[in-house]
């Protein structure tokens, strides 16, 4: 029997699949798809259960489920219009008759016959008491199809081009390979054993085709601890690297901190000064402070920064901000260095479309200690930055920067504490489990004398409405921004699109106005040049993708109009929203909602009715399906493929239970080279492991 190892899946293309050519494969590749291994994890996101038969009068409005009953009519076509034909056919069986019909299937009119008998699955539809089934898939009863028909199907998510039908074969293909093989497992024995948990190859083979629900369980149960055990093994491990690292930087008190704090132009509220007090603590411990700062939009969380800048220089060292854009890095450039020049701290900025002159003079103050702190983007991490005596690293916007991106930054000082703030919030427990190599701070209480956001939610019908409420605002002096959710348009998703939103609003509806467009696919520098025209009030309308959720401060923007919102998260919603409500002025989100969902209209009035970022994360947690909340790609983790933080918050503690207990035992992983292999392919660069 062949072993099969997890690196000879990752690495055999799916091109050897077969059915999978050229075209396919790069279909394929639109979903990510590139490797034996990705296939395998590509799990559905949906099961439909054919194997359950009722009769005709017994389905209900909206159902989804499998019938038999026999054709009693010729297919009918009808051509409404141009470019659509519509077929209808009679069903009965001796409890009721239904319509079945199809919109431009035309193959529907050979493939069925007037008294055969079929199996049918689909939607069922109750309009003015007649029943009708929109679209069904069906076979021919009796048939080895039918046979082959009536279990669980799973459904994938796709791409245009690339049906169910396809990917189900190419899946079947794919498994076929795994037939009469053992295949090495992540989790080991132990652990598998504890937990009474199946192989790898069989719960791969149930989670896509299961006889039973209760098997698609027990497979994905399986499939999801793995995950979680792999991504808290990877986090605990890295922390106790941070631990062992030796002892960090004791600073003491200095006596100028009093006075910085009573200069400020504004008082800390109650929970700056308890998140302060405790980064002060972990400051003067011997122990290395890593230590996350947790706090909604405009809570106040970059004073606390300041704070622990200020301190770490007046103790003889040096302090480096790493915030993920450069218009962002100027901003606190502009607002720190003020407050610090008072104190005879030297502040300079760095960024990579600085000229090679202003760079290498920043390097050489860096490693003389002429430069006592330093703020600037992702050019802080690199290899010519090198500090004389660094004692404290802060990372702003947090979710923008992997673990492997913070590490490199501390590693350039000896054992320099570090502090990590995030405008994401994240509910407590999961924030506990997710950021298990950080302590964590929240400021859960906004600065006095600011306005919760007016959010509304609208339909196309308000269109006008909105436009002249937009063109109110901008005479009275005021900015707004404009978010879509793709850069270009696109045929597979109807939605706004930030080119054409641009193009329609400065040719069209607000031609005399000044309108500027940002967007992800456009070079750095006119990024930062657009962004510094609307900062300094010279665009009125900035149409946007959602570069602009983090960081941007312009207290003088306040009204935000987000176009299909139904096609955001709830916590992106609320980040983006963040962007106005910043001076003293009221301050409007209005959210173009295209959808009829109900889910929809439930995510649109949790916006409306609440401007709290924890008690929107938590909604956003019990909403979403399985997949990647809140981005854990975006917080330098690997990306969740089954997991759903919210449904297996049980599982992700148990998980994380095992991986202590593991590390315990074998701290490092150094009895584990297989396991310690597989954990740095899962985490790719972004955990260290020694």
């Amino acid at each position: 029997m062949n072993l099969i190892a997890f690196e000879d899946l990752k690495n055999k293309s799916i091109r050897y699949v077969k059915g999978v050519g050229e075209s396919r494969l790069s279909l394929f590749e639109k979903l990510d798809i590139r490797s034996v291994y990705d296939l395998l994890t590509y799990y559905p996101r949906d099961y439909e259960d054919r194997s359950r038969i009722k009769n005709i009068a017994d389905l209900e409005h909206g159902e989804v489920c499998s019938f038999e009953g026999t054709v009693v009519s010729n297919v009918s076509e009808a051509r409404p219009r141009r470019g659509m034909v519509i077929s209808k056919v009679s069903v009965r069986d001796s409890t009721g008759k239904i319509t079945a019909v199809w919109f431009n299937q035309q193959y529907v009119k050979n493939s069925l016959a007037v008294g055969s008998n079929y199996i049918f699955y689909g939607k069922a539809d109750r309009k003015l008491n007649k029943l009708q089934i929109v679209n069904p898939v069906f076979e021919l009863a009796g048939s080895d199809d039918m046979k082959k028909s009536l279990k669980i199907f799973p459904v994938y998510p796709s791409t245009k081009n690339l049906g169910q039908n396809v990917i189900r074969v190419i899946m079947q293909e794919t498994l076929k390979t795994l037939d009469g093989t053992q295949m090495e497992d992540m989790l080991p024995g132990n652990v598998r054993k504890k937990y009474n948990l199946s192989g790898f190859v069989e719960c791969i083979k149930q989670i896509h085709f299961p006889e039973s629900f209760a098997q698609k369980e027990e497979a994905r149960y399986r499939l999801v601890f793995e995950e979680l055990f792999m991504l808290q093994l990877g986090l605990l491990n890295y922390k106790s690297l941070a631990a062992d690292s030796g002892f960090g930087i004791r600073f003491h008190k200095p006596p100028e901190m009093d006075s910085f704090l009573q200069a400020l132009p504004f008082e800390l509220t109650a929970a700056q000064k308890r998140v302060l007090y405790e980064v002060e603590k972990d400051m003067e411990s011997e122990n290395v402070m890593n230590r996350l700062v947790q706090g909604d939009v405009g809570s106040g969380k970059t004073i606390i920064a300041v704070l622990a800048l200020f301190k770490a220089v007046k103790c003889g060292y040096q302090g480096a901000l790493m915030v993920p854009t450069e218009i962002l890095a100027e901003q606190h450039f502009k607002s720190i260095k003020p407050l610090f020049e008072q104190y005879n701290i030297s502040v300079e900025l760095l960024s990579s479309s600085q000229p090679k002159k202003q760079k290498q003079w920043v390097f050489e103050g860096l490693s003389e200690g002429r430069i006592d702190v330093v703020i600037g983007t992702h050019a802080l991490i690199e290899a010519a930055v090198q500090f004389q005596k660094l004692g404290l690293v802060v990372t702003d916007e947090q979710h923008r920067f992997g673990v492997r991106q913070r590490t490199i930054l501390a590693e350039k000082g000896q054992n320099p504490d570090v502090l990590v703030m995030t405008a994401t919030p994240i509910p407590r427990t999961l924030a506990l489990i997710l950021y298990g190599d950080l302590d964590i701070s929240i400021i859960d209480q906004l600065p006095p004398g600011r306005k919760p956001i007016k959010t509304y939610t609208v339909n196309e019908a308000m269109r006008e409405r909105i436009n002249k409420f937009i063109r109110e605002k901008v005479m009275e002096g005021r900015q707004v921004y404009i978010v879509c959710p793709l850069v270009e348009e696109s045929e597979e998703i109807e939605a706004k699109s930030a080119v054409i939103t641009a193009e329609e609003i400065s040719n069209n509806v607000f031609k005399d106005l000044k309108v500027g467009i940002i967007h992800g696919k456009m070079k750095a520098a006119e990024k930062e040049a657009i962004m510094k025209s609307f900062v300094a009030g010279e665009i009125s309308i900035l149409v946007s993708t959602t570069i602009i959720e983090v960081g941007v401060n312009v207290p003088n923007a306040t009204l935000m109009v987000i176009e299909n919102a139904e096609r955001f998260g709830l916590a992106q919603l609320h980040q983006l929203r963040g962007r106005v409500g910043r001076g003293a002025e009221q301050s409007y989100c209005v959210l173009f909602n295209q959808s009829k969902s109900q889910v929809s209209r439930e995510r649109m009035k949790i916006m409306s009715q609440s401007n709290d970022g924890f008690v929107i994360s938590e909604k956003d947690l019990e909403i979403r399906g399985p997949g990647d909340f809140f981005g854990t790609k975006q917080h330098g983790l690997p990306e969740l493929k089954i997991a759903n933080l919210y449904r297996d918050i049980e599982v992700l503690k148990l998980a994380q239970e095992s991986a202590k207990e593991l590390l315990e035992i074998d701290p490092g992983l150094k009895g584990n080279k297989k396991l310690k292999g597989y954990l740095s392919n899962y985490f790719g660069e972004k955990v260290t492991l020694s």
